[in-house]
């Protein structure tokens, strides 16, 4: 898609996990000329590559409208999946050259589905490697993961009354 006279908007998208699988975070920063936005969050049982592909994906819901987008991750599993491997799952009916389905098949579905209305350029940068805006979504999904498990802890024990 062709998005010439939309705004230009630069993402930062991170995810991680404290376990692979185990508890996760995610973390975004948009950026379009002078403003900035943070999301973030988090999951109980996922994987590195799930948080990585959710990052992108709020990333991508959060946009009002098209945009050219320069979208930073620092997951190869994400930037090769969606500049290398999409096409062919699609054409595969979501499953890898080995006929195996595709793994997070439900994400990339969802990312695919959101990419079609912007023009994204995907870039691959070095984790923890001092890119101002990759360590600031490195903290967005920490913080997401710290605060599930905070809420985890404070969730009373035992059954919950049920709603009237």
């Amino acid at each position: 898609m062709s998005n010439s006279n939309g705004p230009t908007v630069t993402i930062y998208a991170d995810g991680g996990c404290r376990g692979n699988p185990g508890p996760g975070g995610w973390g975004v920063l948009l950026q379009a000329g002078d403003h900035e936005k943070e999301l973030w969050g988090g999951e109980d049982a996922t994987t590195n590559n799930r948080m990585e592909l959710t990052a992108a994906i709020r990333a991508l819901e959060a946009l009002r409208r098209p945009a050219t987008v320069d979208l930073h991750t620092d997951s190869q599993y994400l930037q090769k999946g969606i500049s290398l491997w999409i096409k062919q799952w699609r054409r595969n009916g979501w499953r890898t050259a080995n006929r195996e389905p595709v793994k997070n098949a439900d994400l990339w579905q969802r990312l695919d589905e959101l990419a079609a209305r912007h023009e994204i350029r995907w870039h691959w940068v070095r984790g923890h490697s001092g890119n101002p805006g990759n360590e600031r979504a490195d903290r967005l999904a920490n913080r997401g993961l710290d605060e599930l498990l905070r809420d985890r802890h404070r969730a009373p024990a035992g059954p919950r009354p049920a709603q009237q």
